[in-house]
C-alpha cells in the first residue's frame, strides 16, 4: 500500500514537502524552507519528520525557496539521491541555494553574538555553502513532456505550470507493491495564472487516481485583466507615488516578480508613460536571477520591451554591494526601489522601509501575496505603527497594493485547472493554502459536480494510505506544531503589545496614569 505524507504547506503556504512511499521506493516532492512568523520559522531548525536518508530521489516543482530551501539541510543530514528538476530551475538554484546558505551563516553569526553576551552556547547555521554546492551536484535536468525513470518501475513526467521560469506540475506513475494496478498521481506544484508575462498557461493531462493541488488563492479572485491593463495599473501607482515627492518602495521576491516589474517599468519608461525616475533593483540574488532570465530570453513569451533589450533600460540601477545599497538610503525622493524580500520579512527591503515608511511623501507598494504574520501583512492591514529590527516606526507612507502581479492562479483558474484534469478516481488533496482558501475551493468544486467526500484538506504532518477509493488518513504522524500557530504566534502578539504599550505611555500626559499602567503590568508578571 502506498502512503502520502504532507510535511509542509498544509494549512499554510510555506515549507512545501510531500513524501510518497510506494512500498518499493520513496520519493520526496520538494523540500522547502518555512517562512512567515517566528513559530513557523522555528520548524527549519527542528529535525525532519522522516529519516533524511529515506528518500531514494527527489522531484522538484520549481525553484522558489519555500519549495527548495531545506534541500542543503537534507543533504547535510544524509540524503544521497538524485534531484530532478528542469534546466531553468537548476540555473536559478545555482544562485539561490548558495545565497540561502550565506543567509543561514550570517543569521547564525548574528545570533551567536547575542548568545555570547548572555553566556549561552553558540548555534550552528542551518547549512553552509558546501552543503548548497553538494545539493547542486545532485541535480539532474529534465525536459517538459518527457518520461524519466528515477528508479525501476517509477516514472515521472514534467508539465509546464506557468508559475515561474522552469516551474512544473509533476505526473508520476508506478505499479503498486503487490503487482496490481498502476497508480497515477499529479502534483500541481504552484500554478500560474492564465494571463502572465514570460510563460504560457499551465498544461497537463487528465484522468488520475490522485491529484495534489495548490490552493493559495482558493478564496479570492483577481479583477479580470490583461497584461496591458496590469501595466496600466502599475503606471497609475508609480505616477501617483512620484507626484507625492517621496520614494516608492516595492517589496518583491527576487525570482520572477522582480523581473516582471523591471520588464513592465522598462516598457513604461520607453513609452514615456512615467517620469524618468531612477529604478533600483536592490537585491544581489535578484540581479543574478535576472541574468538567468536573460539566458532563457528566447523561450519567454509576451516580452514587450520595444528595443528587445530585456532588463537593460538606462534608468535601471542593479545594485550588488552593501555600499551601493546603503547609498540608496541617502535619496529622499524620486526613486523606485525594488528590493527583497517579497513579504518584507528579511533582507535589504527592511532598511528601505525603515528609511521611508514614516515619511508621508513616500509610498510602499505591495505586488504579491503577504502570508499571515509577515511584516508585509501587518503593514498592509493598516496598522498605524510597526516594529522593524526591534524599533518602532509610525506608518505615514501611502500603503498601496496591486493584486495582478501574483504568480499564482486565482480561484476560477484553480477550479478550471482541476476540472480539466478530472475525473479523479481516488481523491483530490488541497495543499499549499490556508484553511479558508482550501475550504472555499472545496465547496465550489462540489458545486461543479465533484464529490466533496473525495476532496481532502490534509493537516500539517498528516499521512494518508492511498487505498482504492477514498484515501484513508493515518492522522498527524509527526505533530511538530499546533495548527493555529501556522497563522499566529506569540511574537506577533508581543510586538503588537509593545507597540500598544509605547503608544499608551507616549500619549498619556499624566505621569500617575503611566505609573498605574506599569504597576498593573508588574502585578500581572508577579502572578505568572
Amino acid at each position: 500500500m502506498s502512503t502520502l505524507s504532507f510535511y509542509g504547506a498544509a494549512g499554510t503556504v510555506t515549507g512545501s514537502c510531500s513524501l510518497l512511499e510506494t512500498g518499493r521506493n520513496t520519493c520526496l516532492v520538494d523540500c522547502g524552507l518555512f517562512q512567515g512568523n517566528k513559530t513557523v520559522r522555528a520548524l527549519n531548525d527542528a529535525p525532519f519528520p522522516f529519516a533524511a536518508k529515506a528518500p531514494d530521489f527527489m522531484l522538484l516543482t520549481h525553484a522558489h525557496t519555500d519549495h527548495t530551501g531545506l534541500i542543503p539541510k537534507l543533504i547535510k543530514q544524509g540524503f544521497g539521491g538524485p534531484i530532478y528538476a528542469t534546466q531553468a530551475t537548476i540555473d536559478l538554484l545555482t544562485f539561490m541555494l548558495p545565497d540561502s546558505a550565506r543567509i543561514q551563516e550570517s543569521d547564525a553569526e548574528r545570533t551567536n553574538r547575542w548568545r555570547q553576551r548572555r553566556n549561552k552556547p553558540p548555534v550552528e547555521p542551518l547549512y553552509n555553502e558546501a552543503d548548497a554546492k553538494a545539493a547542486l551536484e545532485r541535480m539532474v535536468a529534465v525536459e517538459y513532456g518527457e518520461w524519466i525513470e528515477p528508479v525501476a518501475g517509477f516514472h515521472a513526467r514534467y508539465w509546464n505550470a506557468g508559475h515561474i521560469l522552469g516551474s512544473a506540475s509533476i505526473e508520476v506513475k508506478f505499479e503498486e507493491e503487490n503487482g496490481g494496478n498502476t497508480m497515477r498521481l499529479l502534483f500541481s506544484g504552484d500554478l500560474g495564472p492564465d494571463e502572465k508575462v514570460f510563460h504560457p498557461e499551465p498544461g497537463g493531462e487528465q484522468g488520475f487516481d490522485y491529484i495534489i493541488c495548490e490552493s493559495t488563492y482558493g478564496d479570492r479572485e483577481r479583477d479580470d485583466y490583461t497584461l496591458e491593463a496590469r501595466r496600466e495599473a502599475l503606471r497609475k501607482e508609480l505616477v501617483a507615488g512620484l507626484e507625492r515627492g517621496g520614494n516608492i518602495v516595492i517589496p518583491s521576491f527576487a525570482v520572477e516578480r522582480s523581473q516582471e516589474l523591471l520588464h513592465d517599468i522598462g516598457v513604461l519608461l520607453a513609452n514615456g508613460e512615467i517620469p524618468k525616475a531612477t529604478v533600483f533593483l536592490d537585491s544581489p540574488l535578484a540581479s543574478k536571477v535576472t541574468d538567468v532570465f536573460v539566458k532563457h530570453a528566447a523561450h519567454l513569451e509576451d516580452v514587450a520591451v520595444p528595443n528587445g533589450d530585456l532588463f537593460r533600460d538606462p534608468n535601471f540601477r542593479i545594485t550588488r554591494s552593501v555600499d551601493e545599497s546603503k547609498a540608496i538610503n541617502t535619496i529622499k525622493g524620486g526613486a523606485i526601489i525594488i528590493s527583497a524580500s517579497g513579504m518584507a520579512d528579511a533582507g535589504r527591503v527592511l532598511h528601505h522601509l525603515k528609511n521611508n515608511i514614516w515619511r508621508k511623501e513616500s509610498t510602499v507598494l505591495f505586488v504579491g501575496y503577504q502570508a499571515h504574520g509577515s511584516l508585509g501583512s501587518i503593514i498592509q492591514s493598516g496598522k498605524s505603527d510597526v516594529r522593524i529590527h526591534g524599533k518602532e516606526f509610525k506608518v505615514s507612507a501611502a500603503i498601496r497594493t496591486i493584486g495582478n502581479y501574483s504568480a499564482h492562479a486565482d480561484q476560477s483558474e484553480l477550479l478550471d485547472w482541476i476540472m480539466e484534469r478530472a475525473p479523479v478516481a481516488g481523491g483530490l488533496f488541497l495543499n499549499h493554502g490556508d484553511n479558508d482558501a482550501r475550504g472555499e475551493l472545496r465547496q465550489l468544486l462540489g458545486k461543479r459536480g465533484m464529490d466533496t467526500a473525495t476532496i481532502l484538506m490534509p493537516e500539517f504532518d498528516e499521512s494518508f494510505d492511498l487505498t482504492a477509493g477514498t484515501p484513508k488518513s493515518k492522522g498527524r504522524v509527526a505533530p511538530r506544531i499546533e495548527q493555529d500557530a501556522l497563522e499566529r504566534d506569540w511574537y506577533n502578539d508581543y510586538a503588537a503589545f509593545m507597540l500598544a504599550l509605547g503608544n499608551a505611555m507616549e500619549d498619556d500626559s499624566n505621569d500617575g496614569k503611566r505609573r498605574d499602567i506599569l504597576a498593573a503590568l508588574n502585578d500581572t508578571l508577579s502572578k505568572s
